[in-house]
């Protein structure tokens, strides 16, 4: 089903992991799904995530395929395969961690971990059914994780439950510690965004079964903070992979984007940043009135593989996830499903570092729906 580049078999605990070909392990090589990368030499050491599993007593059994440098959003990979996406086939896994979502709504493993610079975890997640979240920036170590310099990346983990996303977060964060099951409903707040009415309805049937009343909110900086977000990434993914460009490896339409990334300026990033900080206080604003802000994870159901070849004609699919990225909160994604049986993702932000707050509330809501 190209989902897995690596064959592993490291540790032979009870849990079976699965690590985004971005992550370094020990002896293998890490490739990005690239063949720009297939040449590099082996890591020499295990990334700090990948010890802490192992420590764990779990068991690695691969490494997942990828959108190729972690650098699209379709999942869409020449070079190793696309991923499929097990329970929508027609439809894009998502990207940059297809491997990753794809290999969870396969039944491959217990938990994968994935990496989040501008949706890559959330987005993937939505496509394919199944859990993903995006952890506060810098709460898990992206030691041994590339590119080494990023920062708006988070890695992150894919599951089929919100109790399993907790178990990953205790063994990849130590500092994480699950709450006790929430007493009283969270207080919520809807973010009016831009999303097709489809999506919308889906969402609002949801949480119609849950009986969540929600006040509906706005943010004046969210579009400001999306076109920030891809600034930022642009001109650090043109410092890490510039001279990749140079190999007539790369797939053409990551190649495309980098070249057009070399554009980004200094300046740009400069002003950039000063979008984060107000896109940042005006969140955690909203978030002193409010337990968790709710919204879609794409603005649209997933687009057919056969229609997405065309990577930049598709960045809108993360114009509700990638401002989480510039803002630093941590954001989960539960499945949902339309009447028409396609995919749907629910979003939940929460304040920063209340990674296990934004768990209890997913649970919550989840238990309240049934």
């Amino acid at each position: 089903m190209n989902i897995v580049v690596q064959e592993v078999q490291k540790g032979t605990g009870a849990l079976k992991v699965m690590v985004k070909d971005s992550i370094d392990i020990q002896g293998m090589k890490t490739m990005s799904g690239s063949q720009a990368l297939m040449d590099t030499p082996a890591a020499i050491a295990n990334a700090e995530v990948v010890e802490l599993i192992l420590a764990a007593d779990c068991q690695i059994t691969a490494k997942t395929n990828l959108h190729e440098l972690a650098f699209g959003i379709t999942g869409i990979n020449h070079s190793f395969g696309t991923a499929l996406n097990p329970k929508y086939p027609d439809l894009i896994p998502g990207g940059s961690s297809s491997g990753s979502a794809a290999a969870i709504a396969a039944g491959l493993a217990d938990f994968t971990l994935g990496t989040d610079t501008g949706g890559s975890i959330r987005m993937p997640a939505a496509c394919c059914g199944v859990y993903g979240l995006k952890p506060t920036f810098d709460r898990v170590s992206r030691k041994g994780v590339h590119p080494t310099v990023s920062s708006l990346d988070c890695v992150g983990p894919f599951a089929m439950s919100v109790s399993m996303i907790e178990t990953a977060m205790q063994i990849i964060d130590p500092s994480f510690h699950p709450l006790a099951e929430l007493t009283q409903a969270p207080k919520l707040a809807w973010l009016d965004v831009r999303a097709d009415t489809e999506v919308i309805e889906c969402i609002q049937d949801y949480l119609d079964q849950a009986d969540l009343p929600l006040t509906s909110v706005k943010s004046e900086w969210f579009d400001s903070a999306f076109e920030a977000g891809m600034q930022v990434i642009n001109y650090e993914n043109w410092q890490a992979y510039a001279a990749l460009t140079e190999t007539g490896l790369v797939g053409a339409d990551v190649n495309a984007r980098l070249l057009k990334a070399a554009q980004t300026t200094l300046q740009q990033v400069q002003q950039a940043e000063q979008i984060k900080a107000k896109f940042k206080a005006e969140i955690d604003a909203l978030l002193t009135q409010f337990d968790a802000l709710i919204l879609p994870t794409l603005p649209q159901i997933p687009p057919k593989v056969s229609e997405a070849e065309n990577t930049v004609a598709f960045l809108n699919l993360t114009g509700l996830v990638r401002p989480f990225n510039l803002s630093g909160h941590p954001a989960i994604s539960i499945p949902l499903q339309t009447a028409s049986g396609l995919p749907v993702g629910l979003q939940i932000v929460a304040k920063q570092n209340a990674d296990e707050h934004v768990c209890a509330i997913a649970k919550y809501i989840v238990e309240a729906a049934q």
